[in-house]
């Protein structure tokens, strides 16, 4: 009895460190190409890109990673060694945040925006070059709202159409942190969201057709 009871023992043990051991991949890499036309540098993992539209610069030294040009500056290759299955989710994302620095100085990012309300309409004007938006009128309300695009941020009026704003930048999160500032400066407060659908909404986002 001893002998079956501490025999089943050990094997419970056994299965229970066998759970804990996780793969570890020896070596991964992960590349992208670099489009024509744009300059890219890379130095301690810092990258900048230069393109038509300026300059943009991104720090990677918080990931233990390797990030090198290849094939003569036409490659961005990130290498990453003896990491686990969700730290090397790390590497597509570098690259996603490389491709999206390649679209800003080449096409520049835009989000589109729409004036939403049902009864008093919503006032918007801009000032200083694009680089601040004031709201009137929203709910009613006599209180005026500025909101101050951030850094290489610009916002305009759509030609085409009525209660639309359009928010450019080469850079895609100060672009869309600019348009999520529009957002919450006009919400509803202590009534019924579902009901008062005043405010302003990003309609579109993406790539600035040229």
């Amino acid at each position: 009895w001893l002998k079956v009871y501490f025999g089943s023992k050990a094997s419970r043990s056994s299965s229970a460190l066998d759970k804990s051991v996780t793969m570890r991949t020896l070596c991964q890499e992960e590349s992208i190409n670099v489009p024509k036309g744009i300059k890219i540098t890379i130095k301690s993992k810092m990258v900048e890109v230069t393109g038509k539209h300026g300059s943009l610069k991104r720090n990677f030294k918080h990931l233990p990673i390797e990030l090198w040009l290849a094939n003569g500056g036409k490659e961005v290759k990130a290498r990453m060694y003896f990491a686990k299955s969700k730290q090397l989710s790390m590497l597509r994302s570098v690259c996603s945040h490389i491709s999206n620095l390649f679209e800003g100085v080449e096409k520049k990012f835009e989000y589109k925006m729409r004036l939403v309300y049902a009864h008093f309409p919503i006032n918007a004007n801009i000032i200083n070059g694009g680089k601040t938006l004031e709201l009137r009128n929203f709910l009613g309300e006599k209180i005026v709202r500025t909101v101050h695009m951030l850094p290489g941020v610009l916002v305009e009026k759509s030609a085409s159409t009525k209660d639309e704003l359009v928010i450019t930048g080469t850079d895609i999160e100060l672009t869309g942190r600019s348009a999520a500032l529009v957002h919450q400066s006009c919400l509803v407060k202590d009534k019924d969201i579902r009901k008062f659908l005043d405010g302003v909404y990003v309609s579109s986002h993406g790539t600035k057709e040229e």
